[in-house]
């Protein structure tokens, strides 16, 4: 073979031999960019700020110049999530007033990092329309079905106490909203507790009646939740997601239309009904002050009276301090 032949068959292998070199490197290199890359793992339910937050993107952009990726969970409601918090399976997530509750009595590092403010509308007790049940009191020997540990549960010992009517003159009936509204529908439980969007929905599939609200029983906060030991680690990325958290409120508070419209695929309820309950919502993320602490603690020792709680908490230890 010439030695021009061979010198330009030459040239090929040696670009070739240069290409993947590089490519190895290229590979690697980003190789170790993804094994850096921090990751924040998010609980969600199908309503709320943080199922917005995830379809909208918001939360990707604000932490990517911060190095971190996002992954998403969903949980059907607050109990299953604060277990997957406290098991190490996600970093932050949302719920009601009472879930947290058991959520820092099984976990030490448990942390409350922000609230939303009150929305008592947004939960009730649901009788059947035509049913003898006028008044709370009237509850007393009667079925109740609710979710065990949710907002509902406090909110129906304390719809109870301030009729005169003892926890224990009733028979909770421990259902999840899907097989709630069933047990209503077919008169298997005399009363269902319930929150929003599920108390929007049973009100219209089920035809019934709202024997009691939230109003003047309980405030119906949501809160935000992490550990002290991820906190601590990622601090600015939790202050990031809270602000996108905050950007999401003041866009949802004046879309409400475009709000249901976007939720409802997603939930599996008509946009119109979706409407109903995003219009006893409440928004603004903030930080927990004092009078938040104070009703967070009477959920505490009321669950723990009734023998709910294994022991008693003291929830201003689990709340995260500012500029920490």
């Amino acid at each position: 073979m010439p030695r021009s032949t061979a010198r330009a068959l030459a040239i090929p292998r040696q670009t070739s031999l240069a290409f993947l070199i590089a490519l190895a490197f290229l590979i690697l290199g980003t190789l170790l960019v993804r094994a850096e890359d921090k990751v924040i793992r998010v609980g969600y339910q199908k309503y709320g700020t943080l199922v917005l937050l995830k379809g909208k993107g918001l939360l990707e952009k604000k932490l990517a110049p911060l190095g971190y990726r996002v992954t998403w969970a969903e949980f059907p409601s607050g109990p299953p999530l604060l277990e997957a918090l406290n098991a190490g399976a996600i970093d932050l997530g949302s719920a009601g007033e009472a879930p947290p509750i058991f959520g820092q009595a099984n976990n030490p590092d448990f942390l409350y990092v922000a609230h939303e403010p009150g929305a008592p509308l947004g939960e009730a007790i649901l009788v059947a329309k035509d049913s003898p049940i006028r008044t709370v009191a009237d509850l007393r020997g009667k079925k109740i079905a609710l979710n065990k540990g949710s907002n509902v549960h406090y909110f129906l010992v304390e719809a109870l106490a301030k009729a005169g009517v003892p926890y224990d003159a009733v028979t909770p009936v421990f259902l999840a909203p899907g097989d709630a509204v069933a047990a209503f529908s077919r008169g298997a439980v005399d009363a269902w507790a319930i929150w929003d969007p599920f108390l929007a929905s049973g009100e219209r599939a089920t035809g019934a009646r709202t024997l009691v609200d939230g109003t003047d029983i309980v405030p119906n906060r949501q809160f935000y939740l992490s550990t002290r030991t991820f906190s601590n680690a990622n601090k600015a990325a939790l202050d990031a997601t809270l602000a996108a958290i905050g950007e999401i409120d003041a866009w949802a508070k004046d879309n409400t239309d475009t709000v249901a419209a976007e939720l409802a695929p997603a939930i599996g309820i008509p946009a119109p009904i979706l409407t109903v309950a995003l219009k006893r919502l409440t928004y603004g993320v903030t930080p927990l002050d004092a009078a938040v602490v104070a009703d967070q603690q009477k959920v505490a020792d009321t669950f723990h009276r009734l023998g709910l709680l294994p022991k008693p908490i003291t929830v201003s230890d689990a709340v995260r301090k500012p500029g920490s």
